[in-house]
């Protein structure tokens, strides 16, 4: 595991393999999104976010597919944009924080991608969640900590399984990009 409180000198970009994308996955609220812009930016790839491309292609909210169609159609959904998206150039993807959980989802990441688990702190994540006007379908009518505490005790395991672990610490977004490109000139 990578913390960025504690990180060396950074390494120049151009010692990182780009010939993969890379798969940002982790809770909601870890900063998959905005990290993931600044890293694509860093290593001259593109930036994809999964839930963007979902509600593109489904011409409707994360929110309204869950009210309508329901959790388990979304997620097939999110797999096929996913497989799409891995299966063009290499670039940065942001998932959502329950596509990894999905064991195709989740083994189509590891075996064509590189994954990137960025963790955070339960209650960083509830501050962040919280100041966020980002719809968030897991969190309707819940306290964001209960949620996030019970969501990080089943899904980090699972998370744990993507071979590159950085931590996202309350600093600037900065500092998990650096992070994340030591971890992947190792």
């Amino acid at each position: 595991m990578y913390s960025p409180g504690a990180m060396a000198r950074p390494r120049p970009s151009s010692d990182v393999r780009t010939d993969r994308s890379i798969v940002l996955v982790g809770t909601m609220g870890v900063g998959k999104t905005t990290v993931g812009r600044r890293l694509a930016a860093r290593l001259g790839l593109p930036f994809v976010d999964a839930d963007h491309e979902i509600e593109t292609a489904a011409g409707m909210t994360i929110g309204e597919i869950f009210e309508k169609f329901g959790e388990p159609h979304f997620r097939d959904g999110e797999r096929r944009v996913i497989a799409r998206l891995i299966n063009g150039d290499p670039r940065v993807i942001a998932t959502g924080g329950g596509a990894f959980m999905n064991p195709d989802t989740r083994a189509l990441i590891l075996e064509r991608a590189t994954a990137v688990w960025l963790d955070a702190d339960v209650r960083v994540l509830a501050e962040r969640v919280g100041r966020s006007s980002k719809a968030r379908p897991l969190l309707t009518g819940r306290n964001p900590l209960d949620v996030l505490t019970e969501l990080a005790a089943v899904r980090n395991p699972v998370y744990a399984l993507a071979p590159i672990h950085v931590r996202s610490e309350p600093l600037p977004h900065e500092a998990t990009v650096e992070a994340i490109i030591e971890a992947l000139a190792r």
